[in-house]
């Protein structure tokens, strides 16, 4: 429903459109929006524009939307600027009721009593769904203490959906708010008008304001110290289902002014339940920081984490990796361009720091790093960061118990030559199944979710993924077979040592697991039709009817004709 809470004394702009400043100086407040205009967006960094070029002098925020289609549209591009276009032109037309019902019911069951328990005082952010005050609690746990208070207007939840929004974001801070950088949440309330959420108030301004008092970019040694906070919340609420779907530099806030306050995570309005095997598919965030698959309606918790790259590339160079002068040209480049590691500062940053962010910003979402998976990456192992579960591992591990033998030889036949990179990740996610005399079964799969359970896991449903690895109940697995069973092919193919990775990983298949397959069976083992056959044929030697090696990396991915020609057309 828009941004949380502070900024300065501060709380953030609750608007969930708005855009960004163009200077480096710390921005000044926008004016107020007038129904039905227009915000296109300016970056706030310097990027290099062609001669005679001036940049555009619009102020403010980074731009938010939330809007759905219908049908997948053949260009991202052209049909998100008309669905932006007609949400601006309903936005004046409420709706009371939704159809077929009665009237619109609004009433959440929360406590009534707000003004008995804090003294709210002057507004200090306002966005379209409302706006947030400073507060002082009068009795209890929180007397004396200084809030802030987002107060969300029950006149603009004008549908069913809207409603739920703010139900939801409810439940999710709830349940979160214990995770060390994450705004601490006090309770809601109501009353006939509003709703209110009370929560810690954030006095050392956002994180925006800090890189643009910094002249627009931080040292690597302290942009570590920034991202690490980031991935480790953000790790926990993927492990809880939850997907932000609005990471952005203004959505982190210090708790003070000091140099080395604590970052937290607020605003999560957008925020939404993740289900095993369930991909979501409304178009929501913010232009700059938004990934290529939620333009094209199928996305997962890899969203966040394309996010936390373009926050991580602007930290580091003090520029977005994506931009454009229109918000139609900010989304074709997401889809197309690549970011800029050639021009300075980058020959200057490391090379960890480098293959951190390029990892990230991978277009394909299942080449990403996980959050937990970016804890022990190179660039920041130096953090001695507290590794949290991460749950790739329990769908990784899900495939490859429903896997045939023949695959299972592949994957173990890959996992025998990773490199220590990837096995620092792996013995850390082994460690926290707490395995018993080595081995770990199914069992350990679930305690460990149990020492994570929030009431949010429960509302994600993320428990159901242990029903679909019962072959575990009835064997145990030991670190080897783990490994075989916890990587991912796909995140493999995007390290930059992936070809000696697979010639290695040839040579033990050929050694233990490679064997003569037909066409026919090996269609059935990728399940795909005999269309495929001509396809197939090539990846199998002449000589013994083995898999060649060709044949041997693409049957681990389970490349298909279809995924073929999808990502034909799509280039």
């Amino acid at each position: 429903m828009g941004h949380c809470c502070s900024k300065g004394v501060s709380v953030v702009n609750n608007d969930s459109v708005t855009s960004v400043n163009q200077s480096k100086p710390p921005p000044t407040p926008p004016p107020p929006a007038t129904p039905g205009s227009t915000s296109f967006a300016a970056s706030p960094f310097p990027i290099p524009l062609p001669a005679g070029v001036a940049p555009s002098p619009s102020p403010g925020r980074t731009p938010g939307r939330k809007f759905k289609w219908p049908l997948p549209p053949p260009s991202p591009a052209k049909p998100i600027m008309s669905a932006i276009m007609k949400r601006r032109a309903s936005k004046e037309k409420p709706v009371a009721t939704e159809e077929g019902e009665g009237r619109l019911d609004k009433n959440f069951g929360y406590p009534k009593n707000i003004r008995s328990k804090f003294e709210l005082g002057k507004e200090v952010g306002r966005g379209h769904f409302g706006h947030t005050c400073w507060a002082k609690g009068k009795k209890g746990a929180l007397k004396g203490q200084s809030l802030a208070v987002k107060i969300i207007s029950k006149d603009k939840m004008a549908t069913a959906i809207s409603v739920e929004d703010v139900r939801r974001e409810v439940k999710i801070l709830k349940a979160l708010s214990l995770h060390k950088n994450m705004i601490k949440f006090h309770g809601a309330f109501e009353d006939d008008n509003n709703v209110y959420i009370v929560m810690e108030l954030c006095e050392g301004g956002e994180l925006l304001d800090r890189i643009l008092s910094r002249g627009g970019r931080y040292t690597e040694k302290d942009a570590k110290k920034i991202v690490v906070q980031i991935l480790s919340v953000v790790a926990f609420c993927h492990l809880q289902g939850v997907v932000h779907r609005d990471l952005k530099p203004e959505n982190f806030l210090f708790t003070t002014r000091d140099e080395d306050a604590p970052l937290k995570i607020i605003d999560f309005g957008l925020s939404d339940f993740v289900r095993p095997d369930q991909p979501l598919n409304d178009i929501v965030g913010s232009a700059y920081y938004v990934a290529p698959e939620v333009l094209h309606r199928m996305y997962s918790v890899e969203a966040d984490m394309w996010s936390i790259g373009v926050i991580t590339y602007i930290l580091l160079c003090g520029s977005r990796p994506f931009w454009a002068r229109t918000e139609s040209g900010i989304f074709r480049s997401v889809l197309r361009v690549d970011p800029n590691f050639s021009d300075s500062p980058w020959p200057a940053v490391s090379p960890e720091a480098k293959d951190f962010v390029q990892r990230l910003l991978s277009k394909d979402p299942r080449k990403r790093l996980t959050a937990a998976q970016g804890l022990t990456h190179p660039w920041l192992r130096d953090e001695n960061c507290d590794v949290p579960l991460d749950i790739l591992i329990y769908k990784l591990v899900k495939s490859y118990l429903r896997a045939t033998p023949f695959k299972r030889a592949a994957l173990k036949a890959l996992s025998k030559a990773l490199t220590e990179d990837e096995l620092i990740y792996l013995r850390a996610q082994f460690k926290l199944l707490e395995p018993e005399n080595g081995r770990v079964s199914l069992s350990n799969f679930k305690a460990a979710l149990m020492r994570n359970v929030t009431d949010a896991m429960m509302d994600s449903r993320v428990f159901e993924i242990l029903d679909l690895m019962d072959p575990l109940a009835y064997k145990e697995m030991e670190f080897e077979e783990f490994c075989a069973g916890a990587i991912s092919v796909y995140q493999l193919e995007a390290h930059g040592d992936w070809d000696t990775i697979a010639s290695r990983a040839f040579e033990y298949f050929e050694q233990e697991g490679n064997r003569p397959i037909s066409v026919e069976e090996l269609a059935l083992e990728m399940n795909v039709a005999s269309a495929a056959y001509s396809v197939l044929n090539d990846w199998i030697r002449s000589s013994d009817g083995k898999l060649s090696f060709v044949g041997y990396t693409k049957f681990l991915h389970g490349v298909t004709i279809r995924n073929n020609n999808t990502r034909r057309r799509q280039q």
